[in-house]
């Protein structure tokens, strides 16, 4: 039996897109269930170095956020494509079959007839639905985490089952 994965000491919920205007404001594409982590007032990390949140707005998909002594518009561009962060002493808890990335990386995948697929290297977001990036003895197989595919996942015993649907494995 395998121990659940401990958290990461930092945990992604956000990426700075660019520069919005000229006072220091970024556009963060948001990275998270829980978009009350954008508030002003919180505390995120950007490099390990924790910055307060002075302001805060969503902005269609993304929030527009000021950080605190980012006050240009060269401020902000040196952020491009970094990550915001909380540390993972943070983590909230997921409702039932929900998990965070780093929980589903590294479980080893079967199907439900005992076929051994590999071990999941990787979680891809897509804009429908997740995709679990599996490599093992017949190379790299991508496995859509939707109820008709993945049907168990156990994080205790470090596994996931899954209904392979026509096309989804070569053949044996």
């Amino acid at each position: 039996m395998n121990e659940r994965p401990a958290p990461p000491e930092f945990l992604i919920i956000g990426r700075i897109l660019a520069p919005w205007g000229r006072k220091g404001e970024v556009k963060v594409e948001v990275m998270t269930d829980f978009p009350d982590r954008f508030e002003s007032g919180r505390v995120l990390y950007l490099d390990g170095q924790p910055l307060r949140i002075e302001e805060s707005r969503p902005h269609k998909q993304h929030f527009l956020v000021k950080l605190a002594t980012i006050d240009s518009i060269d401020d902000a561009e040196n952020l491009r494509a970094h990550h915001l962060t909380i540390p993972g002493s943070e983590i909230r808890p997921l409702p039932d079959d929900e998990y965070y990335a780093f929980q589903i990386v590294g479980l080893k995948v079967s199907t439900s007839g005992g076929r051994y697929v590999g071990e999941v290297t990787d979680v891809m977001t897509t804009a429908g639905n997740d995709v679990y990036v599996v490599r093992g003895e017949s190379g790299e197989v991508l496995i859509p985490a939707i109820e008709d595919v993945v049907k168990s996942v156990d994080l205790d015993a470090g596994e996931m089952i899954i209904e392979a649907i026509e096309g989804l494995l070569a053949p044996d």
